[in-house]
């Protein structure tokens, strides 16, 4: 099992928009990067979700219900790819990106090298933090 986090603004799309719908499709990724993270996501991953704009935290997880496909929103000729993940708790405490930036066994983590990336891999122990981190 790999651990994955997904960024969404949650004025769009939120992690509450999951849980009520319990499963979704999560598409609209367009940066080759994070396409390429998709198409490695496995059933049964873990997916952390972060609420960017005002929140700036990661909100609670979700789960792989569905490896990539063909996002349903590419124009004709484009591959972009898209998964389905279910809504598995959020979190009693959302982790800040300010307290992310100050745990030093966060500091490598592309949410804080590549702030732009949509769709990124978290390590087991960088996971395993972030779910102390969020109490659960």
């Amino acid at each position: 099992m790999q651990y994955w986090l997904v960024k969404t603004e949650p004025e769009s799309y939120s992690l509450e928009d999951l849980k009520v719908h319990g499963e979704d499709v999560w598409d609209g990724v367009r940066n080759f990067q994070a396409r390429n993270f998709l198409e490695k996501m496995n059933l049964g991953d873990k997916v952390f979700v972060y609420h960017s704009g005002k929140q700036k935290a990661v909100t609670g997880l979700a789960e792989v219900s569905g490896t990539a496909f063909p996002d349903p929103n590419s124009k004709s000729g484009e591959k972009w790819l898209a998964v389905k993940i279910k809504y598995l708790k959020t979190f009693p405490y959302p982790v800040s990106l300010k307290e992310i930036k100050s745990t030093a066994a966060l500091t490598n983590i592309l949410l804080i090298k590549q702030s732009r990336l949509s769709v990124m891999p978290l390590l087991d122990d960088e996971a395993k933090l972030i779910l102390t981190m969020a109490k659960v």
